[in-house]
């Protein structure tokens, strides 16, 4: 376990970013926060579709999101 106690996704994005800071070399960083949500966020939502065989209420049911937000999701990422 990481000192943090943080789990393994959470340790790879830390890692992630840590990495991002340390190559700017005193550039300014874009927004982070929009940097990581754009770079998890449809991955996560491929996935669950996949999962789910393609059923959005079941895609939902295992993001833990209401139907209507996973389709407001699929549409902004465009994922059929």
């Amino acid at each position: 376990m990481n000192p943090l106690n943080e789990n393994e996704i959470a340790c790879c994005i830390r890692k992630s970013i840590e990495a991002y800071l340390k190559d700017l070399d005193g550039e300014k960083p874009c927004p982070i926060y929009e940097m990581v949500i754009r770079s998890v966020e449809k991955p996560l939502f491929e996935l669950a579709m996949e999962y789910a065989e393609g059923n959005q209420t079941k895609a939902a049911e295992l993001l833990g999101i209401n139907r209507n937000t996973l389709r407001n999701r699929l549409a902004k990422h465009q994922i059929k």
